[in-house]
């Protein structure tokens, strides 16, 4: 069983920067790869990045890449998103997840409760 807890959203103006943390409660945390996730109002949950267990391997969407990079420290059961150049689409609660292995899709076993971000134009 993993527990995650975000933390660090907030709000900010287009341009600037948050970094947001996830940290991890339980066994074997170094052996999940974790994923960030954002939903806003009316939309579906859609998939932001992701990096393997060991952190060597990153994916991330088409709409942050560039923008946004996912880190993790395993010593700290942590894994972060540092978001720069936000724009008022980002705005979203972000949501971090924990599995098995990396995807794009809702597969995770496990999420947070979720991290209100808003970017204001």
């Amino acid at each position: 069983q993993v527990q995650l807890v975000e933390s660090g959203g907030g709000l900010v103006q287009a341009g600037g920067s948050l970094r947001l943390s996830c940290a991890a409660s339980g066994r074997l945390f170094s052996s999940y790869a974790m994923a960030w996730f954002r939903q806003a109002p009316g939309l579906e949950r859609e998939f932001v990045a992701a990096i393997t267990w060991s952190g060597r391997s990153t994916d991330y969407a088409d709409s942050v890449k560039g923008r946004f990079t996912i880190t993790r420290d395993n010593a700290k059961n942590t894994v972060y998103l540092q978001m720069n150049s936000l724009k008022p689409e980002d705005t979203a609660v972000y949501y971090c997840a924990a599995g098995p292995y990396i995807s794009r899709s809702r597969s995770y076993n496990y999420w947070g409760q979720g991290t209100q971000v808003t970017v204001s134009s």
